[in-house]
C-alpha cells in the first residue's frame, strides 16, 4: 500500500466511524422525551395549536365503510381487516421496519403515535386517484372519528404535530397544500423530528 492509498483509507474510517457516531449519539432523540412525552386522547389531541386544521370531513364525504385497523406496521403503514396493507398517503415518516435500513431519528416515536390512534380503532378511509402503490399497498387518507362527531384527519395530524414529513406523488395531490403548510407550522414550532 502507497502512502496516498493509506491516507484515503484512514479517512474514510473516519468519516464512516464519525457517521456512525452521529447517527448512534447525536441524532437519536433522548429517552428522557419518550418518557416525558404525554398520552393524549383523540378529543385531546384537536387542540388549538393544530388550528383545527387536523380535523377532518364529515363521515359523507368520506367512503362509507368504517374499517378496523388492525396492525400498525410503522408511523406511514397500517393494517386493516385480513391483511390488507393501507399506505398513508402525502405522509412519510422515519423507517422502523425496513432490514436493510437503519431505524429512523424518530421513527419509533412516529410508528408508537400512529400505534396509539389507530390500533383497534375504527376509521374511514378516503381515495384520491391511484389505488395502490407500486408494492400493491392500498393508498388512503385515514379519518378517526371522535367526540361530537368531528373526524381527525390522521394524514395530516401525524405531520402538523411532527410524526411525519409532507411526502406527495403525483398524481394523489389532493391534499399536498395544506399537507405543505402543517409541516411548514410543525418546523417552525420545532414539533416531533423537527426538534430531535
Amino acid at each position: 500500500m502507497d502512502r496516498s492509498t493509506k491516507f484515503l483509507f484512514l479517512i474514510s474510517f473516519l468519516i464512516i466511524f464519525l457517521g456512525a457516531y452521529l447517527l448512534w449519539y447525536g441524532l437519536k432523540p433522548s429517552s428522557e422525551s419518550i418518557i416525558q412525552a404525554p398520552t393524549l386522547t383523540p378529543t385531546q389531541i384537536i387542540q388549538p395549536e393544530t388550528n383545527g386544521q387536523a380535523l377532518g370531513k364529515t363521515s359523507q364525504a368520506i367512503e362509507d365503510t368504517l374499517v378496523v385497523v388492525t396492525k400498525v406496521v410503522d408511523g406511514d403503514t397500517i393494517e386493516i381487516g385480513e391483511g390488507q396493507i393501507i399506505r398513508l398517503i402525502g405522509i412519510d415518516t422515519p423507517e422502523t421496519g425496513d432490514p436493510r435500513r437503519p431505524v429512523g431519528c424518530f421513527g419509533k416515536e412516529a410508528s408508537h403515535e400512529t400505534k396509539r390512534l389507530l390500533l383497534g380503532k375504527q376509521v374511514y378511509l378516503e381515495k384520491d386517484i391511484s389505488d395502490t402503490d407500486k408494492y400493491k399497498r392500498l393508498l388512503k387518507y385515514v379519518y378517526l372519528p371522535v367526540e361530537g362527531g368531528q373526524m381527525l384527519f390522521v394524514n395530516d395530524y401525524l405531520i402538523r404535530e411532527g410524526f411525519a414529513l409532507a411526502l406527495t406523488y403525483p398524481p394523489d395531490v389532493k391534499y399536498s397544500e395544506q399537507f405543505l403548510e402543517a409541516q411548514r407550522q410543525a418546523r417552525e414550532a420545532k414539533r416531533g423530528l423537527w426538534g430531535s
